[in-house]
């Protein structure tokens, strides 16, 4: 079965995409699932998170194989890994359309992970609308939520109101996500039964959702 693709975009820093990466990859791991990470971000967040995987568990990283490579040989790198994993994800990076534009092109589903502002929410501008021209679903994920206050409220307010796409499980801004990250692991590994960890599997089951309609 060839491997489902899917893209971490977002031309905003801060946003958290290496961290959703990681968790993403880790829950699906702990589903038996043969999962593949591509890092074409130069700042190589996710790579340093992978090396600290290997030294914690072993060269095999827990079951989670990492590519690293330039934006212009991700298409042959997907071609080389798509019959052997279940999931490809690809961390990508900020302010590089032509890069960006190859891994959405090749993708099944883009996720945009955004902060709950204003400011990220204009920054997706560029990304939903790369996904659109490249006919690629794109869906916006709230991520580093804060625990209280009517924000997250008037942030979605804000996206019906543009009427973007929007998952309804969010990722709050939990100390268990970094903690889990400085060990190269994720939060299934590190606090099974916190609420983290259940951010990060109601984020999986809509993503599985969505990928069973692609």
């Amino acid at each position: 079965m060839t491997a489902k693709i899917i893209t971490i975009a977002q031309q905003k820093g801060g946003a958290g995409k290496t961290t959703l990466v990681a968790q993403l990859a880790v829950a699906l791991a702990a589903g038996k699932r043969k999962v593949a990470l591509i890092d074409i971000d130069p700042q190589a967040s996710l790579t340093a998170w992978h090396g600290l995987r290997r030294k914690t568990l072993g060269q095999d990283a827990g079951g989670i194989h990492l590519s690293v490579v330039a934006g212009w040989q991700l298409s042959n790198e997907l071609n080389r890994l798509r019959d052997g994993f279940d999931l490809l994800i690809v961390d990508s990076a900020a302010n590089a359309d032509t890069e960006n534009r190859a891994a959405i092109r090749a993708s099944d589903l883009v996720m945009v992970p955004m902060q709950p502002s204003l400011v990220d929410l204009w920054a997706t501008g560029p990304t939903l609308a790369l996904a659109e021209k490249q006919k690629t679903r794109a869906i916006l994920l709230l991520n580093r939520v804060p625990p209280r206050g009517k924000l997250l409220d008037t942030i979605r307010q804000k996206i019906r109101e543009q009427d973007l796409p929007c998952m309804k499980a969010t990722l709050g801004n939990r100390v268990a996500f970094a903690a889990s990250m400085l060990e190269g692991r994720g939060v299934l590994e590190t606090e099974k039964s916190s609420i983290a960890a259940k951010e990060v599997l109601a984020v999986l089951r809509e993503v599985e959702k969505s990928l069973k309609t692609v």
